[in-house]
């Protein structure tokens, strides 16, 4: 990506457009384990797919640092950093929010801020990459946001995923958000979300 072509790619109407992705990440953290569609309404390169970077656009600013896991992702913290004012860190623990790659090892997700017992809200929310939200294996989510049960199905998840996810939510008020990412649909998984295999 030339220097011209960074400058491409952010909301053409910001205001608008980012109350609206905000409205509908809202929505999937209040509702756990439901399917949002965040459409394209930036442009940015690889390795951030449409939701993620939506995501980022909304969310992202000069306080939340941003780390990627994948190798080779120069251009795409560039472009990142300039449409929000986000720095880009290669210190997991200081990373508001977290770009994994797909099958990241759940091993590394201790590294992220988990908060405090005074500000739990200081903790880090990770963007996961999967190759579908719908064709895996069915989990079952209980908990806050789901009036009974809520079956969710993401396709390739990372080993050890459920036993992870088991271990976040046992450190509530402690622990990371988790978002799904396939494309332009984002699923979340909040720290209160009660995550079994169905």
């Amino acid at each position: 990506m030339t220097g011209t072509t960074l400058l491409d790619g952010g909301f053409t109407a910001p205001v608008f457009q980012s109350q609206a992705i905000f409205r509908l990440v809202m929505d999937a953290v209040a509702q756990p384990g439901r399917i949002v569609d965040l459409g394209n309404p930036v442009q940015a390169p690889a390795p951030l797919e449409p939701a993620a970077a939506a995501f980022l656009a909304t969310l992202a600013d000069y306080d939340t640092p941003v780390w990627f896991e994948d190798n080779g992702t120069d251009t795409a913290a560039s472009w990142l950093t300039f449409h929000t004012g986000a720095a880009v860190t290669k210190d997991p623990w200081t990373a508001s929010f977290a770009v994994l790659s797909k099958n990241s090892p759940v091993s590394g997700w201790r590294n992220f801020a988990m908060g405090s017992l005074s500000y739990p809200d200081r903790s880090a929310t990770l963007l996961l990459p999967v190759e579908s939200l719908r064709d895996g294996t069915p989990l079952t989510l209980r908990g806050p946001g789901i009036e009974t049960i809520a079956t969710i199905a993401p396709c390739r998840l990372p080993d050890d995923f459920t036993e992870t996810m088991a271990t976040n939510t046992a450190r509530f008020p402690l622990g990371f958000d988790l978002l799904l990412i396939c494309a332009s649909e984002l699923l979340a998984l909040p720290r209160t979300a009660r995550l079994v295999e169905a």
